[in-house]
């Protein structure tokens, strides 16, 4: 008798919290990136029109991805019900990021804890994208909380949403398109045609987990004594201030319910870059915002993964009614 999807969800979340995602494992957003990677040039070489290009490079590797997934439960399950299950948790639970997350971040805050910026600027460093090397400390604390708040969606919300749409098929073609869109969708002159049809899929796919993901975010804000309405009025207000059109609804969820000020200038490569404000600074940004962060954040994956299983046995059981 094979699990259900429900109880494999279970598994695949119950596993990320105890172990997070060990860096000897070979990791499947680490394989897919290897062969986005190879293939870019391929498609650029047989297809002449970057566009198509992009696109042809899309479909490629984010339905091998979905095939090989299919290939490797159904393969598992011909040997025995049992291993078929067991290939299914593990899948999933490769596309959740919950324990690194926190992990990543809560490292940020026991450097600024320990009174070390250097080390604090670094170990953001390895999180975030801006340069680091000349942040002060609400600087670096600003970099993790807005870190951890637009990955709860692309790292825990949204896999956990076409994980139960979708099985382990479903969560790694989803982390497919996320990986070819933190690849190729920059708007940079090599990347700004091949990449926007991987920048368009992410924001396609992201469009429901986000607005699902903000509410949740305000829901998990009750229990921790932290603002739920102001979560929901800053999403209103704020949340499509961001150039994404859906990681601003978690940021402006975030800053919301913790009553702090996202955003602001930004240093890229040397250059600062002028971004929206997000939020309003009732309260200073200090480095207790940085576990407090990883508490919503957690308690908003557990919500989700509840909301999502029950949503899904509803449609079960009006199909099969």
């Amino acid at each position: 008798m094979r699990l259900s999807l429900e109880l494999q969800l279970l598994l695949a979340f119950g596993l990320d919290l105890l172990v997070g995602d060990p860096r000897w494992l070979p990791h499947p957003v680490r394989l897919i990136g290897w062969f986005a990677a190879r293939i870019e040039p391929l498609c650029r070489r047989l297809l002449p029109f970057p566009y198509l290009a992009g696109a042809a490079a899309v479909l490629l590797v984010v339905g091998v991805t979905g095939g090989l997934a299919f290939a490797a439960v159904y393969g598992a399950g011909l040997a025995h019900p049992l291993a078929g299950d067991i290939v299914s948790v593990l899948l999933i639970y490769t596309a959740i990021a919950a324990r690194d997350l926190a992990g990543h971040s809560y490292r940020v805050y026991r450097a600024l804890r320990a009174g070390d910026l250097p080390e604090a600027r670094r170990r953001v460093g390895m999180i975030v994208g801006r340069d680091t090397a000349e942040l002060d400390e609400p600087g670096v604390t600003r970099a993790a909380v807005e870190s951890v708040a637009e990955s709860t969606l692309d790292g825990v919300t949204a896999p956990l949403f076409f994980a139960a749409v979708g099985g382990p098929v479903g969560a790694l073609a989803y982390k497919a398109a996320n990986t070819l869109d933190s690849m190729f969708g920059h708007k940079d002159e090599r990347y700004l045609k091949f990449g926007w049809a991987a920048a368009r899929l992410d924001d396609l796919a992201n469009l429901i987990p986000a607005r699902l993901t903000a509410p949740l975010i305000a829901l998990a804000a009750v229990p921790l004594g932290l603002r739920p309405f102001g979560a929901l009025r800053v999403t209103w207000r704020d949340g499509q201030k961001h150039a994404s059109p859906n990681a601003g609804l978690p940021e402006a969820a975030f800053a919301g319910a913790m009553g702090v000020q996202l955003g602001g200038v930004n240093v890229y490569d040397g250059v600062p870059h002028q971004g929206p404000l997000i939020g309003d600074p009732l309260r200073p940004l200090e480095k207790r915002h940085i576990p407090r962060a990883n508490a919503l954040m957690l308690l908003t994956a557990a919500l989700a993964l509840f909301v999502f299983l029950g949503l899904r046995r509803l449609v079960v059981w009006g199909v099969s009614a």
